[in-house]
């Protein structure tokens, strides 16, 4: 006899059902899923609900599974706003985190937005039944939540965002039909440039695409060099304030005031050996001379230090007048 082959095991996570797949904005969507433990052992899952849809229940458990259980939940999300004419397609992800593996299962929504065919049933009119694919970067990684456009042959547009594994998908009904023919495909997300592809779409079929999204580098900004900073000085005619002429480097500390110090030193230097040849003179005179002496004259509210500009005055040939009546002598002073 021939063995049985083994029932392949259940998937960790599956959706069970949807209440809508084409809802306007604002309405509500319930989702029923399960989660099964395929491993031996008592595991705690962790389910989290996300992806274009709002959640507002059941976003998140965390169940303890035995070995082989299954265990269903519910939750509600509410479809968001669209642009005037235009079909959104969401996805709903759910995540499961179970035996340090990550799971996730996906469904598709579409948002009318005002002035859009109004959402009618699930069967898909004649033309292309859905377009998936993958989001990666150029090194082969899922990028998730990038924005994808996709436009059939006749014009028309439809919108959706990539799961967790870089995954998309969109699907035709009765009021929302992908028309056969050419189908352009473009995908973008912060951080990244943009890629587009075309695909050629047949009645009844699923056209699949891949796009590789390219990292797009920060723009760095370079400090100015040197010789940027070091701008020459503009021409005073042009408006500018003149540069300011070098300045001369002392010789030591103290020669920014030497100068003045040398200047009335040279002064003082005058005055004294002016006074110096004065005396001398002086000394040369005999003693009895007396009266005869030569006057030195100070001007009034002077002092010795005016020595330098002090007048001497002549005595005259027929001697010094008044009390100056002496007879000159034959060494007298002559001015």
């Amino acid at each position: 006899m021939s063995a049985t082959p083994a029932a392949a095991a259940p998937e960790t996570v599956r959706i069970l059902s949807v209440s809508a797949e084409n809802v306007k904005p604002n309405e509500t969507v319930r989702v029923r899923y399960t989660v099964t433990n395929n491993g031996r052992k008592a595991e705690t899952a962790i389910v989290v609900v996300g992806g274009g849809l709002r959640c507002t229940s059941g976003c998140r458990v965390e169940p303890k599974l035995g070995p082989g259980r299954s265990q269903t939940f519910d939750t509600t999300l509410v479809a968001p706003d669209a642009r005037p004419g235009e079909i959104t397609g969401l996805n709903i992800s759910i995540g499961v985190r179970l035996a340090e593996e990550n799971s996730y299962a996906h469904k598709s929504v579409y948002v009318h937005g005002p002035g859009a065919p109004s959402p009618g049933g699930d069967k898909p009119a004649s033309g292309v039944k859905g377009v998936s694919g993958r989001i990666r970067d150029a090194g082969g990684k899922a990028i998730s939540g990038a924005n994808l456009t996709i436009q059939d042959s006749a014009g028309h547009e439809y919108r959706t965002t990539s799961s967790r594994t870089g995954q998309f998908s969109i699907t035709s009904s009765a009021a929302k039909t992908i028309a056969a023919g050419v189908i352009t495909v473009r995908a973008s997300k912060d951080g990244y440039g943009t890629a587009r592809t075309t695909v050629r779409g047949a009645a009844g079929d699923v056209a699949t695409v891949g796009l590789t999204l390219t990292a797009v580098a920060a723009p760095t900004t370079a400090s100015a060099s040197p010789t940027e900073e070091a701008e020459p000085v503009a021409a005073a005619d042009e408006g500018t304030a003149e540069a300011a002429p070098p300045s001369l480097k002392a010789v030591s500390d103290e020669g920014g005031s030497s100068m003045p110090f040398l200047l009335g030193g040279l002064l003082v230097a005058v005055g004294l050996g002016a006074l110096a040849l004065v005396v001398m003179r002086l000394k040369n005179t005999p003693e009895a001379a007396g009266p005869s002496t030569p006057q030195l004259l100070v001007p009034a509210g002077g002092s010795m230090a005016d020595a330098p500009t002090a007048v001497l005055r002549a005595v005259p040939e027929g001697g010094f007048p008044g009390s100056y009546g002496a007879p000159p002598q034959q060494n007298s002073y002559r001015g």
